[in-house]
This record gives C-alpha cells, sequence and structure tokens, in this order.
C-alpha cells in the first residue's frame, strides 16, 4: 500500500470517527432553550507544533492571523469558547453570560456577559480569556454559560469541573 493511499484511509477513519463522536454528544436543554455545544479552544502559542497535515494547523493559525510579534501572539494566548445555542421563544432579547474561574485565583467568579437582541433559530456567541486576565489567572479550570432572559435562566451548560 502507499504512503497516498494510507494518509487517505486514515483521513477517512479519522472522519468517520469525529461523526461519531459528534453523533453521539448530547445537548442541554432547558426550560426555554438549548445549548447545542460548546467548542472550547486553549491557545499556547510559544509551544511550537511539529504537526505534518496542515490540517491540524488551521485553527492555531486562525486564531493567530494578525500577530506579527512575539509580543502580539502572547497577547493572543488563552482559551476561547464558542457556544452554539437557541431559544424557543425569539419575541425578546437575552443575555448569554459565561461564568469561569482561573488556577491562580482559587474559587474566584469572573463573569462576561452578551446581550443578543436579533435572535436567529441558530445562534452563536464567542467569549475568550485571553491576554493578561489569563496571563495573571492562569488556566481556565471550570466553566458555565447561561442563557437568560430578564431575571429567568433559561438554560445552563457547565464543565465537569463546575459546582
Amino acid at each position: 500500500m502507499s504512503s497516498g493511499t494510507r494518509s487517505f484511509l486514515l483521513r477517512i477513519l479519522a472522519v468517520g470517527v469525529a461523526a461519531c463522536l459528534l453523533s453521539c454528544s448530547s445537548a442541554t436543554q432547558g426550560e426555554g432553550g438549548t445549548i447545542t455545544r460548546v467548542k472550547y479552544y486553549h491557545l499556547l502559542p510559544t509551544i511550537p507544533l511539529q504537526v505534518i497535515d496542515q490540517a491540524v494547523m488551521f485553527e492555531r493559525q486562525h486564531y493567530l492571523y494578525g500577530a506579527v510579534s512575539k509580543a502580539d501572539m502572547i497577547e493572543r494566548g488563552g482559551h476561547y469558547y464558542t457556544v452554539f445555542w437557541k431559544v424557543r421563544d425569539r419575541s425578546s432579547p437575552v443575555k448569554v453570560r459565561f461564568e469561569y474561574r482561573q488556577a491562580n485565583d482559587a474559587m474566584t467568579t469572573k463573569t462576561q456577559e452578551i446581550d443578543v437582541a436579533d435572535l436567529r433559530r441558530s445562534n452563536i456567541s464567542r467569549f475568550q480569556v485571553t491576554g493578561d486576565e489569563y496571563n495573571n489567572g492562569g488556566r481556565v479550570n471550570a466553566w458555565r454559560v447561561s442563557i437568560l432572559r430578564g431575571n429567568q435562566e433559561l438554560v445552563s451548560h457547565r464543565s465537569y469541573l463546575w459546582n
């Protein structure tokens, strides 16, 4: 078997395994909405990667796009979260809240919020813990995402370590 054929078969196998894992993942449903997925990426720009397949390098290059100097790259290092969600009632705005705890800040809970007025059938919200916040606070150990309308929590999803 040639190396090109072997590489092709390994890619097909990887796509098949990824499809199986995605089909097995479950969404978090609440009273008024659903968080279908939380995509997580940890960017460590100071650690060089030796990757043969260029497709693996895409996400890293995506987050480092436009960083010219070493200081720019270090500033972009940290955690990136993409939340895919839906709400049943799209008539009034909602707030997406991202709460997290970092390694160097003990049990201090920090919060980021995004107000969403233009609700669609499927929505995406992005959060990041980068720059000085990441360099001083350290790694994100636990997180929780909530969709709120006023004081009512429609749905929430949390990491395993969130208590």
